[in-house]
């Protein structure tokens, strides 16, 4: 079965980025320059912390503007990326209604989610999960 990464319980997130470097380390690499998560602040300690996370789309808008199927919809939700395919247009990036394509400058390419759940094992906070993804029953039309 499909996963995909959740954020269960954004209020205990306190902004500490583990997940962000560890989605780096998983790559071999220091820093936060290539991680596909991101935490951003929405105020100070006081209002919170926002934390941005590929939903695993079931009809992925990233991948529908790809002219080069760079993203191919992948069983489940979300995306595959191919980086061979892609062409840098970042209509991925704009597509993205939660902002959660990241972008690499000196590849020119997204950064693309995995599901691997690698992060959420390195969040002090339990603030995410990496979950199966139910399987999407279809929704009957109403006749017109």
């Amino acid at each position: 079965m499909a996963k995909r990464l959740a954020v269960v319980d954004v209020e205990s997130c306190v902004g500490c980025q583990a997940c962000m470097f560890a989605c780096n380390r998983r790559l071999g690499l220091g820093g936060l320059d290539n991680a596909c998560i991101g935490v951003r602040s929405e105020g100070g300690i006081r209002k919170g912390f926002v934390v941005i996370v590929c939903r695993a789309c079931p009809d992925p808008p990233c991948a529908r503007v790809c002219p080069t199927d760079a993203l191919a919809p992948r069983e489940g939700g979300g995306v595959r990326f191919k980086a061979s395919l892609c062409i840098g247009c970042r209509n991925c990036v704009e597509a993205c209604p939660f902002g959660a394509v990241f972008w690499n400058d000196h590849q020119n390419k997204p950064q693309i989610c995995i599901y691997c759940g690698y992060c959420a094992d390195y969040c002090p906070y339990d603030v995410l999960s990496h979950e199966e993804i139910e399987a999407l029953e279809e929704v009957p039309h109403a006749a017109g």
